[in-house]
């Protein structure tokens, strides 16, 4: 390369602030990637708990000496904490040697792990002495002891009772292991051996990661990798511009609901109002419900960039780039605003185990906002209901007791604007492997009785949403305790766009047809008995475009599927089937009287949805959230209960009505009455 070349090069490299070619940094990124992969692949392999070896509930990656991650594997294990910055836990530990793996499974501490059955670990990785890098990642513990078997429900109130939580500190110190704390989380479990056998595995890969670093500085330089890393995150920041940067300047607003804030309780709002600027974006959260008294809490710290508000970024960038990298580096154009002692900024100590549930709203309400931002880009709601389902049994034989997750429900993902969407397991939840039925009978004494995709669940659209799936199962043990973490869109359905219509909802029964038949809605702890059935069906995904437009050959080979039934071929979509065929005659007749009832609008929200929004518009709710900002913390959820119980029977609540509500619910408790006054 001539002198003038070389100085042009370098100039262009400067200005796009990297720092090292495209060529070399693409082989870099290749190289972490892989080194990525091999750690996820030693504890995939090593694990021993169901939830981490087949369902794939952990992470691994590779961060900088700030502590933000610059390679994460995209095969294996959980996508939602590819954008995780350690820095916060890794400067809670006062200095760092050689053989150091360190430990932290406070939602509280650093703000890093987000529940208690979440055991993060960082190891510093040194080279000549320097500290050049980290080995990070998590394994979700199937049980860390606490309240309820699997540690999680809806029903705690405190993170207190979610399980030991271990503050970072050092679980290896110069390669030596602190028993003393193994010990002291052991005992504090359920099933000891599995999460000795997983942390074990994370360990395993922890040193996977430090090797293959220092592979990479073997063959690259320790000059050449410290920039690299470093070019990883700007060119991921770059590249994440750039794509804002297509997204018209605008505000977008969206809001979507949890069915209950509370066990048996109202709504939860989660609201979003995205401003797009040039080449970045601000995420406003404020008007969001207010903290929680459960467990649906999502610890943020109040970090503007925390990678639990940002994974439905992640999710829609890297499908709409396919070749971005995926790093902290995204996180950089975005700044999120949350309200102190609100749902997504709780205080300590908030219950925050359900707080994927949370989470995973909050994609959809991201998904929501780009929808109307990019509507010939934006697939349809995903399912947004993730149900883990755990069991706590004996066997009827031996006696031994067990405790292992069985399957995660996962639902179907929302239509996309060119293709149905993803059956079974799609969307936000897809990172999540289903158990095969082989290994759940083996690992636990119950028969599956029944595990499929279920017909007429997806919503209908020119383009189906993703079905659902159901999983049938009997227990044979007295006493056998089910878990069904973050139940959830029994009322609030995914909802449809352009036309398309909202997924169906999900379901939740025990002893279905009989006499003992119990419908347990969005319950996540139930008590089951020998002999009985329980069926859980998760919710479909929205479809995309009017299903009338649907080719009725597209809709025939649904049929043929167990897709769609004949009836919903019928009602949803206006085709007629008879002996196995479509009568064009009747369906071009029917279908002409279908569009005559077509409603407007981009979204379909389905019944539940429309029927509380005209209950509680928008602007009353924004006035309820507004007033409860006023009141002190501990006051806000009591108060919204309160006043949504008090105004149960209104069709409309207007302004004049909430503000009567608040002033008489606020006129029995003095004491509220004189801290208010006091603060004004």
């Amino acid at each position: 390369m001539t002198t003038g070349a070389a100085t042009a090069a370098k100039a262009e490299r400067n200005e796009q602030g990297l720092g090292i070619d495209k060529v070399q940094l693409q082989v870099l990124a290749d190289h972490s990637l892989a080194a990525a992969d091999a750690m996820a692949s030693t504890l995939y392999r090593t694990a021993h708990s169901t939830f981490v070896k087949e369902t794939e509930d952990f992470t691994c990656g590779l961060a900088t000496p700030q502590g933000q991650t610059f390679a994460a594997p995209k095969g294996f294990g959980s996508t939602w904490f590819v954008g995780l910055d350690y820095g916060k836990v890794i400067d809670l530990i006062p200095s760092y040697q050689e053989g150091d793996i360190c430990i932290t499974s406070d939602p509280y501490s650093g703000f890093v792990c987000t529940h208690s059955p979440d055991i993060h670990l960082w190891k510093p990785i040194f080279h000549d002495g320097e500290l050049i890098a980290f080995s990070v990642g998590h394994i979700h513990n199937t049980d860390v002891g606490g309240a309820v078997p699997a540690s999680l429900s809806r029903t705690l109130t405190e993170v207190h009772q979610e399980g030991i939580r271990i503050p970072p500190t050092k679980l290896f110190r110069k390669g030596e292991l602190n028993s003393e704390l193994v010990e002291v989380m052991l005992t504090n479990v359920r099933v000891r051996d599995q999460n000795w056998g997983d942390l074990k595995a994370l360990v395993a890969a922890m040193n996977t990661g430090e090797r293959k670093v220092l592979e990479m500085v073997g063959k690259f330089g320790v000059d050449a990798f410290r920039n690299g890393i470093q070019a990883l995150l700007a060119y991921s920041e770059q590249q994440t511009r750039a794509l804002i940067s297509t997204i018209p300047d605008d505000e977008y607003f969206f809001q979507d609901y949890i069915d209950e804030d509370s066990v048996g309780g109202f709504p939860c709002r989660l609201a979003l109002n995205m401003i797009v600027k040039g080449d970045s974006i601000v995420f406003d959260f404020t008007k969001s419900d207010p903290q929680l008294t459960s467990s649906l809490n999502v610890p943020t710290g109040g970090f503007e960039r925390h990678t639990l508000l940002l994974v439905g970024i992640f999710h829609a960038f890297h499908s709409l780039m396919p070749d971005i990298l995926v790093n902290t580096g995204m996180t950089r154009p975005f700044h999120c605003l949350l309200a102190e002692g609100s749902v997504l900024n709780p205080q300590f100590p908030a219950a925050v185990g359900m707080r994927s549930l949370t989470a995973t709203r909050l994609q959809d309400v991201v998904f929501g906002c780009l929808s109307q931002a990019l509507p010939d880009r934006m697939p349809a709601a995903p399912a947004g209901s993730i149900s883990i389902m755990n069991v706590l049994t004996s066997d009827p034989e031996t006696g031994r007791r067990v405790m292992a997750a069985i399957d995660p429900l996962i639902g179907g993902g929302g239509a996309m604007p060119f293709s149905d969407g993803s059956n079974g397991s799609g969307g936000n939840g897809g990172f999540l492997k289903n158990t095969p039925v082989e290994i759940n009978e083996v690992e636990v004494p119950l028969r599956i009785l029944a595990y499929y995709l279920t017909p007429d669940s997806g919503g209908a659209g020119r383009y189906r949403g993703g079905l659902s799936t159901t999983l049938i199962f009997k227990v044979f043990a007295p006493h056998s305790v089910i878990t069904a973490r973050n139940r959830d869109r029994t009322r609030f359905q995914p909802w449809g766009v352009r036309g398309g219509k909202a997924g169906k909802s999900s379901s939740y029964v025990v002893n279905e047809g009989t006499p003992k038949e119990q419908i347990l809605g969005n319950t996540d702890i139930f008590t089951a008995q020998p002999g009985d059935v329980i069926r859980i069906t998760s919710s479909g995904g929205g479809g995309f475009g009017s299903p009338l437009d649907r080719p009725t050959e597209a809709v025939l080979h649904d049929v043929r599927q167990y897709f769609v039934t004949i009836d919903g071929a019928r009602e949803e979509y206006g085709v007629v089937i008879a002996d196995g065929k479509v009568d064009e005659a009747a369906t071009k007749m029917l279908r002409a009287e279908m569009r005559k009832q077509e409603g407007e609008g981009h979204f379909d929200y389905g019944r539940g949805r429309e029927a509380f929004e005209k209950a509680w518009p928008k602007e009353t709710y924004d006035a309820l959230i507004e007033r409860l900002r006023q009141r002190p913390v501990s006051w806000r959820f009591f108060l919204k209960q309160r006043v949504f119980a008090h105004l149960r029977d209104e069709m409309n609540v207007d302004a004049r009505k909430l503000h009567a509500a608040m002033d008489h619910v606020e006129s029995e408790f003095p004491q509220l009455r004189r801290k208010v006054e006091a603060a004004e």
